[in-house]
């Protein structure tokens, strides 16, 4: 599959419709379903809990294919957790790397975080792999409360340089 990603943007309320609506996972994947978690699909669909922490990534013909946020982390001004996501038809074919590298050119380009987190649900052993091959390492664990249960999240960081 040839995607090129090209644009990204804050976040429409269109497109946040879009993914908390209409994007579906298949099988355990279905975790990342927004409907499934109340104050993620909250969030995303709520531009006043959304803040201009969301951003949508646009291919070449404007096709949505992606989103991620970015949560400075508190009391850790040059560090940020980003959480992301893929259009549900576009996973699985190796667009995971160059997702991950757009998203970091850009908050390369912000300038003010030395330090990207990310928190992956344990079970999602596909994105472990494509961030530790984007250079990500393992920091440890932790238990969060998600989609009504509380599940184990492997946490991951990378020291990203201007």
């Amino acid at each position: 599959m040839k995607i090129v990603f090209s644009q990204i943007q804050q976040l429409s309320q269109k497109n946040a419709e879009i993914i908390a609506t209409k994007w579906h996972y298949d099988g355990e994947y279905s975790f990342y379903d927004m409907e499934n978690d109340q104050e993620d699909y909250d969030e995303i669909i709520t531009p006043a809990l959304r803040k201009d922490h969301y951003f949508e990534v646009l291919a070449e013909d404007g096709q949505l294919t992606a989103f991620f946020c970015l949560d400075p982390i508190e009391g850790k001004n040059d560090q940020v957790e980003v959480g992301l996501g893929m259009a549900p038809e576009l996973t699985g074919y190796g667009l995971g790397i160059k997702l991950m590298q757009m998203i970091e050119d850009y908050v390369k380009q912000i300038g003010k975080y030395h330090k990207i987190i990310l928190s992956v649900a344990e079970f999602n052993k596909r994105a472990q792999k494509v961030y530790q091959r984007a250079g990500y390492r393992i920091t440890g664990s932790e238990d969060e409360a998600s989609n009504g249960g509380i599940y184990r999240f492997i946490l991951m960081a990378k020291e990203i340089k201007k």
